[in-house]
């Protein structure tokens, strides 16, 4: 039998796992964030990582 895929198909698959530490300040920081731009947590990393990203570029 085939793969079953589960959820919606997407252009940028998010295949990698990553662990990082944080302390409890940060993970408030990022909470706080998610909870007023409705945005998942990872979601908030990615946009911060994009962030730096484009500062660095310049």
């Amino acid at each position: 039998m085939g793969t079953k895929r589960i959820g919606r198909p997407t252009d940028a698959p998010k295949s990698t796992l990553t662990h990082f530490r944080m302390s409890d300040e940060d993970l408030k920081k990022l909470e706080f964030c998610a909870e007023q731009t409705g945005l998942s947590k990872s979601e908030i990393v990615r946009k911060g990582i994009d962030k730096v990203y484009q500062e660095l570029k310049k």
